[in-house]
């Protein structure tokens, strides 16, 4: 349920379906809030370690891994106004000295010609579901390490989702959003592929893993979650309803059909972020 790291630096080609403005930023701060760091738990990440992190947006996740570390994390973002946004938001809490940001193209990252083999980790969530060919940004992460070094990523499969009790509004609206990622040629099951993707960019996978994103009315929690699942849909809607997939009131009515179900006392939303570690032979 994406968008950051949430991974916008798409490579050549790549249609993020998501826009970038003020509101679309806003909803990835909550979405880095709710599993920053339940992936920073996963990554076991240690002192002294250098980081690069493929698709960085607002680089939340990469500030924490630097502040783990100790050493700023390099950060890959196509769009300079996700740049802008990041270095203002580390600026405003002290930690701009924690990322060093980089705008480039995530299969061709902007990296010294030193600093390729150098790196023990590269990580990316987010992202090989916004580009046509995932494979190459994989093999980019792969030459980025030295031999023995980590690759972690963490990204959608959106098959997973369910809600409980059923919400056919929220269930039309989410296979509507998945289709748009279809449509331009990007993978939204790419999260359950992640270990032979590693494999085909060279790597050996090592370790897969669910990084759980649901939760249930009675959470803190849910009210931000819901809010980022319409947010999520609302960010594709123009692209929803140019592919035929809804029409401008059937898209209302189911949308006011999921605000009604959040209300539910029982009301459960199931989904889960395949994750996956590989390292460089």
């Amino acid at each position: 349920m994406s968008s950051e790291s949430a991974g916008e630096g798409g490579g050549e080609g790549s249609v993020y379906v998501h826009d970038v403005n003020e509101r679309e930023q806003e909803r990835l701060r909550w979405l880095n809030q709710l599993l920053n760091q339940r992936c920073l738990a996963e990554m076991k990440l240690a002192a002294g370690e250098r980081v690069v992190d493929f698709g960085s947006g607002l680089a939340e996740l990469a500030r924490r891994m630097a502040g783990v570390t100790g050493r700023p994390v390099v950060g890959i973002e196509r769009d300079g106004r996700q740049i802008e946004a990041a270095m203002r938001l580390a600026k405003a809490d002290g930690e701009g000295g924690l990322v060093d940001l980089r705008q480039g193209d995530v299969c061709d990252p902007p990296l010294r010609a030193e600093e390729w083999g150098a790196f023990d980790v590269a990580h990316a969530r987010f992202v090989l579901e916004h580009v046509p060919d995932p494979s190459s940004v994989i093999a980019a992460m792969v030459r980025a390490v030295h031999r023995g070094g980590r690759i972690f990523l963490c990204d959608d499969d959106h098959d997973l989702m369910r809600f409980w009790p059923d919400c056919p509004g929220g269930e039309t609206l989410w296979r509507a959003y998945t289709r748009t990622y279809s449509d331009v040629g990007n993978d939204p099951y790419v999260g359950r592929k992640l270990a032979t993707l590693l494999a085909l960019a060279g790597a050996r996978p090592f370790r897969v893993q669910w990084i759980f994103f649901g939760g249930c009315a009675a959470e803190a929690h849910f009210e931000v979650l819901i809010d980022n699942l319409i947010g999520v849909i609302d960010s594709a809607r123009e692209r929803i309803l140019a592919n035929g997939s809804m029409s401008p009131s059937t898209y209302e009515d189911a949308r006011s059909a999921l605000a009604q179900w959040r209300r539910i006392p029982d009301a459960a939303l199931w989904y889960a972020v395949p994750f996956a570690e590989g390292i460089k032979p």
